[in-house]
């Protein structure tokens, strides 16, 4: 069994961003070199700045220290898909002004909301929070297509210019 390597991890989540050691240790408030030092394991990261760092690679903090496989999509076989009253759909945005929105539901209320044309700000709720733009531009529609075609996982990871991310995964 391969040996678990943090900085080579932290490595490949930092250049799947697209970030430098440099951008990553601006982004932290963290001197190059200490980034430079967990990617080649001479030393970890502080415990208080897992939480930042997981967040900006868009992962869990398990993710992060390799207890939790990624959440990556999978395309199910017909004969070993889960019943889509099994299903959750949930979505999470994160904007870079601070903005958190957390949206949990039942795939099956999903597809009966869209069967009575229902959309997805009448899902969520009113205009009232900032991350309700990004969630107008969720195509249920497409989601719900994919998830009866057997794709489950993270469907969708955006961030943008800005630094809102966007995530949505089906499980």
């Amino acid at each position: 069994m391969d040996h678990f390597s943090m900085g080579k991890h932290i490595a490949a989540l930092r250049k799947a961003k697209g970030l430098t050691q440099d951008e990553l240790a601006e982004r932290l408030g963290v001197s190059p070199q200490a980034v430079s030092k967990w990617e080649n394991d001479l030393s970890c990261p502080d415990i208080m700045l897992l939480p930042r760092l997981a967040k900006i690679f868009g992962v869990t903090v398990d993710e992060l220290l390799g207890a939790a496989p990624p959440k990556t999509v999978a395309l199910v076989p017909e004969g070993e898909r889960k019943n889509l009253d099994d299903l959750m759909l949930r979505i999470v945005v994160n904007s870079a002004k601070g903005d958190k929105v957390r949206v949990n539901l039942p795939m099956q209320l999903v597809k009966m909301g869209l069967e009575i044309g229902m959309s997805f700000p009448e899902f969520a709720g009113n205009d009232s929070f900032k991350g309700s733009e990004v969630l107008k531009n969720i195509d249920l529609d497409k989601i719900l297509l994919m998830v009866e075609k057997g794709a489950i996982g993270r469907l969708v990871e955006v961030e943008s210019a800005q630094g809102d991310i966007v995530e949505v995964v089906v499980e």
